[in-house]
């Protein structure tokens, strides 16, 4: 009845809409030279002259005639209806609160027209009530209500529609909205809009109750669902408690899955109700109807010409006598472990079909068939690449697995699609192959769809240690390219040659003369540009000086002290002009070094693997620097490591699923064994001795490193977890000859040490740097293991923010005769890591050591720590 009124006093609105376009008031026809129409008389024809607009100014006419479907040389019947069906489409348009058409003359059996049109107003300012700044935004850019558009009530009405489903989504299912618009007095036909929300209490869960399950208890059944719990139970301490409609219709489908996967097919829920228990929580019911349980009595295979009946039920995992798990047969036929599936699609067969039917259901029992078609083998024809503006194209497509006129392999898709990725110079998260297959051609077109992010990094920081600032300034260009150095033009992007994905890095840091530190390399993955094989050269220098006695001991009187912290300008009291006296440059080490690496990818056992090898020669020269064994002298280090790694991790940044495992052995001549000195005779308190001893450093390095990831949820914002088991020893050809170099430090963030070229420092948070390695000893030996669950906060191609919790354990020991996996210092905590192209990761944790370190309670307890650089 209601929508019968409502089309009644619409035709009403529009009739009298036309009538005061053609009949005029008396008073007012006499006033005006328009021809009064007669709508008592019989409707004549007339054919339309001219057509004008008024009333709007900012739109051309010819756009606004062509709004109302009527045209010059149309004829029409004066009253008739093309002039109703003209005002309602200017209603129906919305972007018009008034329309009037009149006939301005009437000259023969010609009718001139004139639309007038009032337009409904325009935005001139938008403000939100009763929300925060970021509901404000993200309602902004679902809105459509900008500044300087007109406002319909149709942009009203869908605005509200879409506040509400918002705050629906978010738990608040009571939110109010009120849309209010007031003229704006500074400017014509302009209101400004007052977005007025409430948005209520969250609604929670107050209490679910089931009925009809017999073969699952309700709590396990509560449980199923993720997210729709109730409030007030411990086991929801850390699971949502607000009542979402959208999230509810996804549980009660788990609820029939998880049925489904104990073999009851026939299970649905009957009754379901949401009820309000009080304004901020409401009461859930269903209903289950169970059905029967049944059993696998038969699977047969229909269409499968390439491979067995026996070997398909083996890859199914269904056999005879099993409960009818659809769950696993949709996982197992129809997702992404979709072992038959892959089977045929790794060989070719993208045109390949599964459809499992039910061909009788006996009682409890059911009968499989499973129908394929196989089809015939896809063929790759062109490989196409978008959205790549940094690299060579053949440098990206060295990188892939897919090429024409091989068989099309998902396998081969995947890879392609990480080894882009790991390339660092696209965003990993956005890399999207569009797959246009032709099976009347039996072939396939690949287009991989990319995002070019900057990748190149610039690291410039500033602290304050006990001599005064410490600057660092690094530059890691990423896309860099040799080739091109000479030449000039179009190849250089910026200051720098680029295109061929060279990593060119160079590193500064210095405290003016107390400390300064030097470093160049470079990296090329493709070396030669024909195979996957890596060249590698670097350099570095750095000096370090002492402070002197007379520093440390005003450091440690009064005076220091009293001076430093005596209130506001405390600071003032002290010399900086004299903190060159802190140094003594006859206190010193210098350290210089070369190398030079090869890599190799390697096929066997998987082209996962690689091999490399990188030839060092280091030089120590040393003046009274006691914090090594060797005080005065030249000592020289000239190695070889050798390493065998594989990494089949999905994401450089945030990887979900895969490994990396490295094991490796760095090894210097075993000078002791040839040079014929007996060094146990060695004095090793008389330096002379020590300088001649380890003048030529000898040693051998063992080292295991390796993760895990495995993705805890489907998605790709999905909950991680990440395990690490590390392991090291500093071997000797000769036991009177230890070298004093390369031994691990241990504890803190693993970032700072006596020098990261004579000393190898591994993190171990929850203690302070280098904390574990016994005090005045070096460390041979060292293991850790460690838990780490990573959530993730954003994944942009210019921001990625992960949360992370973690549990380690680890040590080092002087004499690898005591290593014992088992006596391990713990520690526990939280952090965060924020990736920025242009810095790189960084991030903080804070962690508690449990444990005491050498009987005492220093190191342990309550620690933070600055992150920055991916540590392996």
């Amino acid at each position: 009845m209601h929508y019968r009124i409502s089309r009644i006093l619409l035709f009403i609105s529009l009739f009298f809409f036309t009538l005061s376009g053609f009949a005029q008031e008396k008073s007012n026809s006499e006033k005006s030279d328009k021809p009064v129409i007669l709508y008592s008389a019989t409707p004549k024809k007339y054919e339309i002259g001219g057509i004008t607009v008024s009333g709007v100014k900012d739109q051309e006419d010819y756009l606004l005639i062509g709004l109302s479907g009527l045209s010059v040389g149309q004829v029409v019947s004066v009253p008739g209806d093309e002039i109703t069906q003209a005002v309602k489409r200017y209603m129906r348009h919305g972007l018009f609160s008034d329309v009037h058409i009149y006939a301005t003359k009437i000259e023969g059996d010609k009718v001139y027209l004139e639309i007038a049109l009032k337009q409904r107003p325009r935005i001139s300012e938008i403000h939100y009530h009763g929300i925060k700044k970021s509901d404000r935004e993200d309602l902004e850019a679902k809105l459509g209500l900008a500044k300087g558009s007109q406002i319909t009530p149709n942009l009203v009405d869908r605005a509200k529609t879409i506040i509400k489903r918002h705050f629906d989504d978010k738990g608040f299912k009571n939110a109010e909205v009120v849309i209010v618009q007031r003229d704006d007095v500074s400017d014509e036909n302009k209101v400004i809009v007052d977005v007025n929300i409430d948005k209520k209490d969250k609604v929670k869960v107050h209490k679910i109750t089931i009925e009809g399950n017999l073969a699952i208890k309700a709590n396990k059944l509560k449980r199923v669902m993720k997210k729709t719990n109730e409030k007030g139970k411990i086991l929801n301490l850390f699971r949502t408690k607000k009542f979402v409609n959208e999230k509810y219709e996804e549980d009660k489908q788990l609820i029939i899955d998880k049925y489904n996967e104990l073999g009851y097919r026939d299970a649905r829920i009957v009754v379901d109700s949401v009820t309000p228990y009080d304004d901020k929580s409401v009461d859930v019911y269903m209903k289950i109807a169970e059905g029967d349980k049944y059993y696998l009595r038969k699977v047969t295979w229909v269409g499968n010409t390439l491979y067995t009946t026996d070997y398909l039920n083996f890859l199914l995992r269904m056999k005879k006598g099993d409960v009818y798990n659809q769950k696993l047969l949709g996982k197992r036929t129809s997702s992404d472990d979709d072992a038959i599936g892959n089977l045929y699609y790794n060989n070719g067969y993208l045109f390949y079909r599964l459809d499992p039917v039910e061909v009788n259901v006996d009682n409890d029992s059911i009968d499989l068939e499973m129908r394929i078609y196989e089809g015939r083998q896809a063929t790759l024809n062109k490989i196409k690449i978008n959205g790549n503006d940094r690299l060579y194209e053949n440098v990206v497509r060295r990188e892939l697995r897919t090429k024409p006129g091989q068989l099309f392999s998902k396998e081969d898709l995947e890879r392609s699609m990480r080894e882009i990725s790991q390339m660092g110079h696209f965003n990993p998260e956005n890399i999207k192959p569009d797959i246009q297959p032709d099976e009347a051609n039996g072939t396939v077109d690949i287009a991989y769809n990319l995002e070019s992010k900057a990748n190149d990094q610039v690291e410039f920081s500033a602290g304050w240690g006990q001599t005064g600032v410490i600057g660092k300034l690094s530059l890691k260009f990423t896309n860099f390219s040799i080739a091109n150095l000479f030449h000039p033009g179009e190849n250089y992007r910026g200051i720098l040659p680029q295109g061929d994905g060279q990593t060119l890095t160079v590193s500064g840091q210095t405290n003016g003369s107390y400390y300064q530190s030097y470093s160049l390399s470079f990296f090329d993955p493709w070396f030669g540009g024909k195979r996957p094989n890596s060249f590698s050269v670097s350099a570095f220098y750095s000096k370090q000086t002492d402070i002197n006695s007379r520093y440390y001991s005003s450091l440690y009187s009064n005076s220091y002290y009293n001076s430093l912290y005596s209130g506001y300008g405390g600071y003032g009291n002290y010399d900086y002009a004299n903190t060159k006296n802190m140094y003594d440059k006859s206190k010193s080490i210098q350290m210089f070094g070369l190398s030079a690496g090869w890599g190799k990818r390697l096929r066997w056992p998987d082209d996962y693997f690689t091999l490399s090898a990188e030839l060092s020669y280091q030089k120590y020269i040393l003046k009274d620097w006691q914090y090594f064994p060797v005080t005065n002298g030249n000592c020289n280090n000239i190695s070889m490591k050798i390493a065998l790694a594989r990494s089949s991790s999905d994401n450089p940044i945030y990887p979900r699923r895969g490994s990396e495992f490295s094991l490796s052995v760095q090894f210097t001549p075993p000078y002791s064994m040839f040079d014929g000195i007996d060094y146990g005779s060695y004095n090793t308190s008389n330096q002379k001795d020590m300088n001649k001893m380890h003048k030529w450093i000898e040693y051998h390095k063992w080292s295991f490193k390796s993760k895990t990831y495995t993705a805890l949820t489907d998605g790709a914002k999905c909950p991680v977890l990440m395990t690490r088991a590390d392991f090291g020893f500093l071997g000797h050809y000769n036991s009177n000859k230890k070298s004093p170099f390369e031994t691990y430090d241990m504890g803190g963030d693993g970032m700072t040490g006596y020098s990261s070229y004579a000393t190898e420092s591994v993190a171990l948070r929850g203690y302070e740097n280098n904390s574990l390695t016994p005090t005045g000893l070096a460390g041979y030996a060292y293991t850790r293991f460690g838990l780490e669950l990573r959530y993730p906060l954003m994944l942009q191609s210019s921001t990625s923010i992960y949360a992370l919790s973690f549990v380690e354990a680890g040590n080092a020991w002087h004499d690898v005769k005591n290593f014992n996996p088992f006596d391990l210092k713990r520690s526990a905590g939280v952090g965060v890591r924020i990736f920025l192209p242009m810095i790189g990761m960084m991030g903080i944790d804070w962690a508690y050591g449990f444990d005491k370190v050498f009987g005492s309670k220093q190191y342990g307890g309550s620690q933070f720590h600055f992150i920055l650089g991916q540590e392996f």
